[in-house]
Protein backbone atom coordinates (compact mmCIF):
# COMPACT_ATOMS: atom_id res chain seq x y z
CA UNK A 1 0.00 0.00 0.00
CA UNK A 2 1.52 3.69 -0.90
CA UNK A 3 1.89 5.69 1.88
CA UNK A 4 -0.50 8.24 0.71
CA UNK A 5 -3.32 5.74 0.99
CA UNK A 6 -2.73 5.00 4.62
CA UNK A 7 -6.12 5.40 6.24
CA UNK A 8 -5.09 7.61 9.25
CA UNK A 9 -7.93 8.46 10.73
CA UNK A 10 -8.98 5.00 10.73
CA UNK A 11 -5.81 4.16 12.47
CA UNK A 12 -6.10 7.15 15.30
CA UNK A 13 -9.25 5.57 16.49
CA UNK A 14 -7.95 2.36 16.40
CA UNK A 15 -4.50 3.30 18.25
CA UNK A 16 -7.14 4.67 21.27
CA UNK A 17 -9.10 1.81 21.39
CA UNK A 18 -6.70 -0.97 21.48
CA UNK A 19 -4.72 1.33 24.30
CA UNK A 20 -7.59 2.07 26.04
CA UNK A 21 -9.08 -1.59 25.26
CA UNK A 22 -12.38 0.43 25.37
CA UNK A 23 -14.66 1.91 22.04
CA UNK A 24 -16.07 4.07 24.36
CA UNK A 25 -13.19 5.61 26.49
CA UNK A 26 -11.26 6.25 22.15
CA UNK A 27 -14.88 7.96 21.71
CA UNK A 28 -14.18 10.19 24.94
CA UNK A 29 -10.95 10.65 24.04
CA UNK A 30 -11.12 11.27 20.72
CA UNK A 31 -14.14 13.83 20.82
CA UNK A 32 -16.09 11.43 18.84
CA UNK A 33 -19.26 8.75 19.09
CA UNK A 34 -18.82 5.19 19.77
CA UNK A 35 -19.89 4.01 16.03
CA UNK A 36 -17.49 6.26 14.85
CA UNK A 37 -14.63 4.31 16.71
CA UNK A 38 -16.72 1.02 16.07
CA UNK A 39 -16.52 1.71 11.78
CA UNK A 40 -13.17 3.26 12.15
CA UNK A 41 -12.15 -0.11 13.17
CA UNK A 42 -14.45 -2.41 10.85
CA UNK A 43 -13.07 -0.65 7.91
CA UNK A 44 -9.55 -1.40 9.31
CA UNK A 45 -10.01 -5.35 9.36
CA UNK A 46 -11.85 -4.89 6.55
CA UNK A 47 -8.98 -3.51 4.50
CA UNK A 48 -6.32 -5.89 6.47
CA UNK A 49 -8.83 -8.85 6.26
CA UNK A 50 -8.13 -9.92 9.93
CA UNK A 51 -9.90 -9.06 13.08
CA UNK A 52 -8.10 -6.65 14.96
CA UNK A 53 -10.70 -7.05 18.66
CA UNK A 54 -12.16 -9.81 19.96
CA UNK A 55 -15.20 -8.45 21.03
CA UNK A 56 -16.99 -9.56 24.17
CA UNK A 57 -20.14 -8.66 26.18
CA UNK A 58 -19.17 -5.74 27.77
CA UNK A 59 -15.27 -5.14 26.77
CA UNK A 60 -12.94 -6.09 23.67
CA UNK A 61 -9.18 -7.66 23.91
CA UNK A 62 -6.89 -7.49 21.03
CA UNK A 63 -6.41 -10.60 18.59
CA UNK A 64 -2.48 -11.42 17.87
CA UNK A 65 -2.52 -9.12 14.67
CA UNK A 66 -4.50 -6.67 16.53
CA UNK A 67 -1.84 -6.36 19.02
CA UNK A 68 1.44 -6.21 16.26
CA UNK A 69 -0.64 -3.09 14.85
CA UNK A 70 -1.07 -1.24 17.97
CA UNK A 71 3.01 -1.63 18.96
CA UNK A 72 3.77 -0.17 15.37
CA UNK A 73 1.19 2.36 15.63
CA UNK A 74 1.36 3.55 18.97
CA UNK A 75 5.23 3.83 18.22
CA UNK A 76 4.58 5.85 15.39
CA UNK A 77 1.93 8.42 16.79
CA UNK A 78 4.29 8.75 20.02
CA UNK A 79 7.42 10.06 17.51
CA UNK A 80 4.99 12.02 15.28
CA UNK A 81 4.28 13.99 18.76
CA UNK A 82 7.45 14.10 20.34
CA UNK A 83 9.00 15.94 17.21
CA UNK A 84 5.98 17.66 16.66
CA UNK A 85 5.97 19.38 19.80
CA UNK A 86 10.07 19.84 19.82
CA UNK A 87 9.50 22.20 16.85
CA UNK A 88 6.71 23.96 18.02
CA UNK A 89 6.41 26.99 20.26
CA UNK A 90 10.05 26.23 21.42
CA UNK A 91 9.85 29.47 23.04
CA UNK A 92 7.19 27.88 25.91
CA UNK A 93 9.92 25.02 26.72
CA UNK A 94 10.24 26.61 29.89
CA UNK A 95 6.86 26.32 31.18
CA UNK A 96 5.83 22.56 32.83
CA UNK A 97 2.06 21.34 32.76
CA UNK A 98 1.94 19.62 35.81
CA UNK A 99 -1.31 17.45 36.87
CA UNK A 100 -1.60 16.60 40.52
CA UNK A 101 -4.30 15.31 43.00
CA UNK A 102 -6.35 18.01 44.46
CA UNK A 103 -5.44 17.80 47.99
CA UNK A 104 -1.60 17.02 47.42
CA UNK A 105 -1.63 20.15 44.99
CA UNK A 106 -3.57 22.49 48.20
CA UNK A 107 -1.64 20.88 50.92
CA UNK A 108 1.77 20.23 49.53
CA UNK A 109 2.73 21.28 46.32
CA UNK A 110 1.52 24.44 45.88
CA UNK A 111 2.74 26.06 48.77
CA UNK A 112 6.29 25.08 47.99
CA UNK A 113 6.17 26.32 44.27
CA UNK A 114 8.04 29.67 45.56
CA UNK A 115 10.61 27.37 46.86
CA UNK A 116 10.90 25.94 43.17
CA UNK A 117 10.89 29.51 42.06
CA UNK A 118 13.85 30.72 43.77
CA UNK A 119 15.93 27.79 42.45
CA UNK A 120 14.58 28.39 38.70
CA UNK A 121 13.39 31.63 38.31
CA UNK A 122 12.84 30.96 34.57
CA UNK A 123 10.51 28.04 34.54
CA UNK A 124 7.06 28.81 35.17
CA UNK A 125 4.88 25.80 36.73
CA UNK A 126 0.84 25.08 35.39
CA UNK A 127 -0.58 23.25 37.89
CA UNK A 128 -3.99 21.07 37.20
CA UNK A 129 -5.41 19.92 40.28
CA UNK A 130 -7.06 16.36 38.80
CA UNK A 131 -7.87 13.25 40.94
CA UNK A 132 -8.54 10.82 37.91
CA UNK A 133 -5.92 8.31 36.64
CA UNK A 134 -3.93 9.63 33.57
CA UNK A 135 -3.15 8.09 30.20
CA UNK A 136 0.05 10.19 29.47
CA UNK A 137 -0.27 9.56 25.55
CA UNK A 138 -2.98 11.26 25.56
CA UNK A 139 -3.22 14.04 28.40
CA UNK A 140 -1.46 16.98 27.47
CA UNK A 141 0.63 17.33 31.12
CA UNK A 142 4.12 16.94 31.07
CA UNK A 143 4.09 15.05 34.42
CA UNK A 144 1.47 13.60 36.47
CA UNK A 145 1.97 12.95 40.31
CA UNK A 146 -0.64 10.00 41.22
CA UNK A 147 -1.10 8.31 44.63
CA UNK A 148 -1.53 4.59 43.99
CA UNK A 149 -1.73 1.45 46.17
CA UNK A 150 0.13 -0.66 44.19
CA UNK A 151 2.88 -0.83 41.32
CA UNK A 152 0.71 -1.56 38.51
CA UNK A 153 -1.03 1.30 37.51
CA UNK A 154 1.22 2.21 35.39
CA UNK A 155 3.98 0.75 32.99
CA UNK A 156 7.44 0.09 33.88
CA UNK A 157 9.31 3.25 32.26
CA UNK A 158 6.56 5.94 32.91
CA UNK A 159 6.57 6.11 36.34
CA UNK A 160 9.31 6.77 39.16
CA UNK A 161 8.49 6.24 42.86
CA UNK A 162 8.29 9.53 44.69
CA UNK A 163 7.46 8.69 48.22
CA UNK A 164 5.53 6.24 50.55
CA UNK A 165 2.05 7.32 52.15
CA UNK A 166 2.45 6.97 55.99
CA UNK A 167 -0.66 7.41 58.08
CA UNK A 168 -0.73 8.80 61.14
CA UNK A 169 -3.44 10.35 64.02
CA UNK A 170 -3.24 13.86 64.62
CA UNK A 171 -5.59 15.89 66.76
CA UNK A 172 -6.27 19.50 67.11
CA UNK A 173 -3.96 20.65 71.02
CA UNK A 174 -7.53 22.40 71.69
CA UNK A 175 -9.74 19.20 71.21
CA UNK A 176 -6.94 17.12 73.07
CA UNK A 177 -6.61 19.77 76.10
CA UNK A 178 -10.80 18.64 77.35
CA UNK A 179 -9.70 15.39 77.61
CA UNK A 180 -6.93 13.55 79.96
CA UNK A 181 -3.36 13.31 78.88
CA UNK A 182 -3.97 9.94 76.50
CA UNK A 183 -1.89 6.61 77.38
CA UNK A 184 -3.16 4.16 74.99
CA UNK A 185 -4.58 3.80 71.83
CA UNK A 186 -7.40 2.90 72.87
CA UNK A 187 -8.14 6.12 74.13
CA UNK A 188 -9.08 8.18 70.76
CA UNK A 189 -12.05 6.18 70.55
CA UNK A 190 -13.54 8.60 73.11
CA UNK A 191 -13.04 11.38 70.27
CA UNK A 192 -15.35 11.68 66.67
CA UNK A 193 -13.52 9.73 63.89
CA UNK A 194 -12.96 11.55 61.12
CA UNK A 195 -12.61 9.29 58.12
CA UNK A 196 -11.50 9.83 54.14
CA UNK A 197 -13.24 7.26 51.39
CA UNK A 198 -13.81 4.91 53.86
CA UNK A 199 -13.81 3.70 57.39
CA UNK A 200 -11.29 0.93 56.60
CA UNK A 201 -8.11 2.82 57.15
CA UNK A 202 -8.95 3.63 61.03
CA UNK A 203 -9.77 -0.12 61.10
CA UNK A 204 -6.48 -1.09 60.05
CA UNK A 205 -4.75 1.80 62.32
CA UNK A 206 -6.20 0.26 65.19
CA UNK A 207 -5.53 -3.17 64.87
CA UNK A 208 -2.06 -2.63 64.50
CA UNK A 209 -1.97 -0.81 67.67
CA UNK A 210 -3.49 -3.71 68.76
CA UNK A 211 -6.84 -2.43 69.86
CA UNK A 212 -9.67 -4.19 69.38
CA UNK A 213 -12.73 -2.64 67.62
CA UNK A 214 -16.30 -3.74 66.60
CA UNK A 215 -17.22 -2.79 62.75
CA UNK A 216 -18.42 -0.37 61.57
CA UNK A 217 -16.61 2.56 63.13
CA UNK A 218 -18.80 5.46 63.25
CA UNK A 219 -17.62 9.18 62.71
CA UNK A 220 -17.79 11.84 59.22
CA UNK A 221 -16.72 10.39 55.59
CA UNK A 222 -14.76 12.55 53.48
CA UNK A 223 -13.72 12.23 49.99
CA UNK A 224 -10.80 14.77 49.90
CA UNK A 225 -7.80 14.88 52.71
CA UNK A 226 -7.80 18.76 52.08
CA UNK A 227 -11.37 18.23 54.18
CA UNK A 228 -10.31 15.49 56.80
CA UNK A 229 -7.00 18.09 57.49
CA UNK A 230 -9.60 20.77 57.75
CA UNK A 231 -11.85 19.04 60.08
CA UNK A 232 -9.52 17.86 61.74
CA UNK A 233 -7.63 21.27 62.54
CA UNK A 234 -11.09 22.56 63.21
CA UNK A 235 -11.38 20.18 65.88
CA UNK A 236 -14.17 18.03 65.39
CA UNK A 237 -12.26 14.55 66.08
CA UNK A 238 -9.33 12.80 65.29
CA UNK A 239 -7.91 11.99 61.50
CA UNK A 240 -5.82 9.40 60.08
CA UNK A 241 -3.23 12.06 57.95
CA UNK A 242 -0.94 11.83 55.31
CA UNK A 243 2.01 12.80 57.01
CA UNK A 244 3.29 14.19 53.91
CA UNK A 245 0.30 16.46 53.74
CA UNK A 246 -0.27 17.67 57.09
CA UNK A 247 3.16 18.41 57.35
CA UNK A 248 2.27 21.93 57.73
CA UNK A 249 0.03 22.23 60.06
CA UNK A 250 1.95 19.45 62.22
CA UNK A 251 5.20 22.09 62.18
CA UNK A 252 2.66 24.87 63.25
CA UNK A 253 1.03 23.54 65.79
CA UNK A 254 -2.26 23.37 64.68
CA UNK A 255 -2.81 19.46 64.56
CA UNK A 256 -0.56 17.31 67.13
CA UNK A 257 0.56 13.38 66.55
CA UNK A 258 -1.12 11.67 69.77
CA UNK A 259 0.44 8.70 69.20
CA UNK A 260 3.67 7.85 67.02
CA UNK A 261 2.05 4.11 65.47
CA UNK A 262 2.51 4.95 61.54
CA UNK A 263 0.56 2.47 59.07
CA UNK A 264 1.68 2.26 55.33
CA UNK A 265 -0.45 3.31 52.75
CA UNK A 266 1.00 2.90 49.29
CA UNK A 267 3.11 5.65 47.30
CA UNK A 268 3.11 8.85 45.35
CA UNK A 269 4.04 8.21 41.95
CA UNK A 270 5.67 11.09 39.56
CA UNK A 271 3.94 9.50 35.60
CA UNK A 272 5.43 11.04 32.44
CA UNK A 273 4.74 9.98 28.86
CA UNK A 274 8.74 9.17 28.38
CA UNK A 275 11.25 10.64 31.13
CA UNK A 276 14.23 10.20 28.23
CA UNK A 277 12.43 12.66 26.16
CA UNK A 278 11.26 15.43 28.87
CA UNK A 279 12.49 19.30 28.41
CA UNK A 280 14.71 20.68 30.17
CA UNK A 281 12.34 22.68 32.43
CA UNK A 282 10.75 19.51 32.99
CA UNK A 283 13.82 17.34 33.75
CA UNK A 284 14.52 20.29 36.75
CA UNK A 285 11.04 19.95 38.11
CA UNK A 286 11.38 16.04 38.49
CA UNK A 287 14.15 16.20 39.71
CA UNK A 288 13.80 19.03 41.78
CA UNK A 289 10.52 16.79 43.14
CA UNK A 290 12.43 13.48 43.49
CA UNK A 291 14.72 14.95 46.23
CA UNK A 292 12.60 17.13 48.27
CA UNK A 293 9.30 15.42 48.62
CA UNK A 294 10.80 11.83 50.03
CA UNK A 295 12.39 14.40 53.21
CA UNK A 296 8.52 15.16 54.15
CA UNK A 297 7.37 11.82 54.99
CA UNK A 298 9.48 10.79 58.42
CA UNK A 299 7.08 10.70 60.81
CA UNK A 300 6.52 13.80 63.62
CA UNK A 301 7.58 12.55 66.84
CA UNK A 302 4.49 12.54 69.06
CA UNK A 303 3.67 15.49 71.26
Amino acid sequence: MRRGRLPLTALRSFEAAGRRLSFKAAADELLVSQSAISRQVRELEERTGKPLFERHHRSVTLTAEGQRLLDTVTAAFDAITQTFVEISEPQQSRNVFVSAEAAFSANWLGPRLPEFNRLHPDIDIFLDSDNQLVDMRSHPADLAIRYGRNEDTWSDGHKRHLANVIMIPVISPALLKKVSPLSAPADLLQFPLIHEDSRDTWMAWFQAAGVAVTPPLKGHLFSDHTLVLQNAVRGSGVALADIILARDDIESGRLTCPFDLTLPFGNYWLVARNFEKLSPSARKFAAWLETTLPDFNTPTPAS
